[in-house]
């Protein structure tokens, strides 16, 4: 199906490019949204009738996003969750819980906005991107930890602070197999 794009779309398009897309595609996401309008001889003469007010109105959204990125850039937020002792959270951290946290922290967006390439699902500082614009994105922080003094151990240390038990055990386990490993050689030896 031929379409107009209304917006700059990510691996499709600019702004007024006539693209082929698949039917389904068009119908449930860019026509609906309305990023997109069919590509037919009436609808080509309306898009260039209104070109202009559509490229103002989308450089006045693309400013308003570069501001707002400002404020965004270098944030961290941070997320108390459950979770086992080997990190792993009881349940996950969704597009919602970030969108919530960070308009706490005094920026609005909207969970749409949010994208998440892997779902959170353990403790640690993780890489989020937020698209403000099509063409304005920023990369924010976000810490999922058990308690707000875990939170803080983990930014200081730049990840996922473990407990000092789970240590002691990592280091018992690796001296018993330098011992049988010495062991085996002095037998071999022999």
């Amino acid at each position: 199906m031929q379409v107009v794009l209304l917006e700059r779309i990510e691996k499709l398009g600019q702004m007024g490019e006539v693209v082929s897309v698949k039917p389904g595609y068009a119908r449930n996401f860019l026509l609906p949204k309305q990023k997109a309008m069919r590509a037919t001889k009436a609808n080509l003469e309306h898009f260039e009738n209104q070109r202009v007010q559509l490229e103002a109105d989308n450089l006045k959204r693309r400013d308003e996003a570069v501001k707002v990125s400002s404020t965004l850039e270098g944030l961290t937020v941070s997320l108390i969750r459950q979770a086992g002792d080997s990190g792993q959270l009881y349940g996950s951290v969704n597009t919602r819980d970030i969108a919530e946290t960070v308009t706490k922290s005094g920026v609005t967006i909207d969970r749409s906005q949010v994208v998440l390439n892997k779902v959170i699902k353990t403790l640690g500082l993780h890489d989020v991107k937020v698209v403000l614009h099509p063409e304005v994105s920023v990369d924010i922080v976000v810490n999922a930890a058990r308690s707000a003094e875990e939170a803080e151990l983990q930014l200081r240390s730049g990840g996922k602070v473990t407990s000092s038990h789970e240590d002691d055990d990592v280091v018992d386990e690796a001296e018993e197999v330098t011992e049988e490993v010495v062991e085996t050689a002095a037998e071999s030896e022999e």
